[in-house]
């Protein structure tokens, strides 16, 4: 039996977070039903798990190897950091927010299957690979969570009472975010070192990698020393996330991606 079937764990997977959603949201007249709705976001949340874990095995590699992986990983650690986020600080409307965001991952990969192959080149037939690969999409993940908030907050900010604990929460989101961000340009680092001799080429996905890493922490800067200054914070944190989009995305429509290693694989 092939049990590679993404279509089947991605429909499980939504209809589980419909089901935990709306029982989230009826616990306000029944709050039995709150404890209902958590066990089936964490379904949602364990069925597309799963199906990682499946695919790895059954490949016998990480998979990690094509863009449309790594949207599989980012799929679900936006459910998984809006899941915590929401048992943090109580937002329902982030359990709405961010399935649609994962699902925007997911019917991607929906519309354009994956093949599968088994072999990995060379050069990522690392120990740094798998490192390297997960704590950078960690930290997209959580950096596109915490764009998720600045729009919320500028929302809020000329048509409601903006809450100051809206940027807090961003903030939370952008420090984590920027840690793993860090890591994963160390980890690449010594992954460059292994595979090239060197660990930095100033390759075109490095240079932006970099730059991404440079405007969040231009950010953390201006936050710390221009505290009160709310408007700013909000349209800066809104921005560089399209930094980040370049970087990830962006890169392999650019004319300079033809002579870069870090390219992702053709679906």
């Amino acid at each position: 039996m092939n049990w590679i079937y993404f279509p089947l764990y991605a429909l499980i997977t939504a209809i589980f977070w419909v089901i935990g959603t709306s029982l989230i949201f009826a616990s306000k007249r029944k709050s039995i039903l709150k404890p209902l709705g958590h066990i089936a976001l964490l379904l949602g949340i364990g069925t597309i798990t799963t199906f990682v874990v499946i695919l790895w095995l059954q490949l016998g590699r990480p998979p990690m190897r094509t863009l449309g992986e790594t949207r599989l990983w980012y799929a679900l650690f936006l459910l998984l950091i809006g899941y915590v986020t929401f048992v943090r600080w109580g937002y329902q409307w982030v359990l709405i927010l961010i399935f649609f965001f994962a699902s925007i991952f997911l019917v991607t990969d929906l519309l354009h299957p994956e093949t599968y192959e088994k072999t990995l080149m060379p050069a990522l037939q690392s120990p740094w690979f798998v490192p390297h690969v997960i704590v950078y999409i960690f930290a997209y993940a959580m950096l596109g969570f915490s764009w998720v908030f600045s729009i919320y907050g500028l929302y809020m900010f000329y048509f409601k009472s903006f809450p100051m604990k809206v940027l807090n929460v961003a903030d939370n989101l952008v420090y984590i975010g920027f840690a793993f961000l860090t890591m994963g340009l160390l980890f690449g680092a010594l992954w460059a070192k292994e595979a090239w001799g060197h660990y930095w080429t100033w390759d075109p996905k490095e240079t932006w990698a970099f730059l991404t890493w440079l405007v969040y922490l231009v950010y953390i800067h201006t936050r710390y020393f221009h505290y009160t200054k709310v408007r700013l914070h909000l349209w800066m944190l809104s921005f560089i996330f399209i930094v980040l989009l370049l970087c990830w995305f962006g890169i392999s429509y650019m004319p300079s991606a033809k002579n870069s290693v870090h390219v992702y694989s053709n679906e």
